[in-house]
């Protein structure tokens, strides 16, 4: 891991994340969203909104999974970050998030809820920091990760990236 990146993580407060790289919650609202006023898909109450700051370094990946909200990337430095979503029809949208504005990268992208996602490095050698913000609010009772032979299953024709973004 290079110098810059063990910094960033220390100055950063970034935790191991179950799906993979590092994170922080940064923001969580201190007000909430009843039960009665959101979708069924929800098994409690939600906070407005939340964000955590999230980093890959070297080969590290976010492994495929999916949330029930939409939520929002946000590049801020580093390795450009390739995200592969697959969306419930079984489409496959690959986004290069990054500064290159004026090439292929985009510096935000919302992901879709019920999309599966995952991500790595464009650059193995760096590390890529980014945000992410959810609205309502993320609860892990709204995450999923993804389970190799389940996703193969759903979507055959991409279980070669499926193998390379899962971990079981």
């Amino acid at each position: 891991m290079n110098e810059e990146a063990k910094m960033l993580i220390e100055k950063l407060g970034l935790k191991e994340h179950p799906e993979g790289g590092y994170f922080n919650e940064v923001y969580r609202s201190n007000e909430s969203i009843a039960k009665i006023s959101l979708p069924e898909r929800y098994s409690g109450s939600r906070n407005f909104g939340t964000s955590i700051y999230f980093m890959l370094t070297g080969n590290q990946f976010s492994s495929f999974h999916k949330l029930k909200s939409d939520e929002t990337w946000y590049f801020h430095s580093g390795s450009p970050i390739i995200i592969y979503i697959i969306n419930e029809d079984g489409m496959l949208s690959t986004i290069n998030l990054g500064l290159n504005i004026t090439g292929d990268e985009v510096p935000q992208y919302t992901i879709n809820k019920n999309s599966w996602f995952a991500a790595e490095l464009k650059d193995k050698n760096s590390f890529g920091l980014i945000s992410c913000a959810v609205f309502p609010g993320f609860d892990f009772d709204d995450f999923q990760l993804g389970r190799q032979i389940e996703l193969i299953k759903l979507f055959p024709q991409h279980s070669e990236l499926i193998k390379k973004f899962t971990n079981q």
